[in-house]
């Protein structure tokens, strides 16, 4: 049996729109169940020598704690999940200050697909300039080596797991943190906001 030209050009050019909208379809529903994260509470207790400053961003929708202890201590708590977000998108701490960064990722996926640190990146860089050298550096946990970029990350961490780290806050200023895994700094971003 063979077929007209004309109606085999008709059938190439429907399988096309066909795997096109397809194709739609399936980027669509991953951005969709991308947004589906449960909110995680992240308040720690306190104690009577702790100072709890909370502040809230433009919407109201979510609180983000800083709790100083007794030593002058900026501890913060980041939760991340398989939606690929952060709960806290905004840090405020004094220059100077100690700052302890605790990252717990409460997804189910391996850090090699679904893995997650937060980068505190210097005054000046761009997240997606910085995702772009951090995409190439694999097998450093996605951060460039011997970058200048960086004030302070934390490892590459996957479902389950949980990290800490401490820096000393930089001057005065409004830096930018991210996930640098390939991807995610567009949805895994917030600021640390120095005075």
């Amino acid at each position: 049996m063979t077929l007209n030209p004309e109606f085999r050009i008709f059938i190439v050019l429907k399988l096309k729109e066909m795997k096109y909208k397809i194709t739609l379809a399936l980027g669509l529903l991953f951005l969709v169940s991308c947004g589906k994260d449960q909110q995680v509470n992240t308040l720690q207790k306190t104690s009577k020598e702790t100072k709890v400053v909370t502040t809230k961003n433009k919407n109201k929708t979510e609180d983000k704690t800083v709790v100083v202890d007794a030593n002058g201590v900026a501890n913060v708590t980041i939760t991340s999940n398989d939606g690929m977000r952060f709960d806290v998108r905004k840090i405020n701490v004094s220059s100077g200050q100690k700052v302890r960064v605790t990252l717990t990722h409460t997804g189910k996926l391996d850090k090699r697909i679904m893995g997650h640190n937060v980068v505190f990146l210097t005054n000046g860089v761009k997240p997606s300039a910085f995702a772009v050298k951090a995409a190439a550096a694999r097998d450093n946990d996605y951060i460039p080596e011997e970058t200048t970029e960086v004030i302070a990350h934390t490892k590459m961490i996957g479902g389950g797991e949980t990290t800490v780290i401490e820096f000393i806050a930089p001057e005065a200023g409004t830096y930018n943190y991210i996930c640098s895994f390939p991807g995610h700094y567009a949805m895994m971003k917030g600021k640390l906001i120095v005075e």
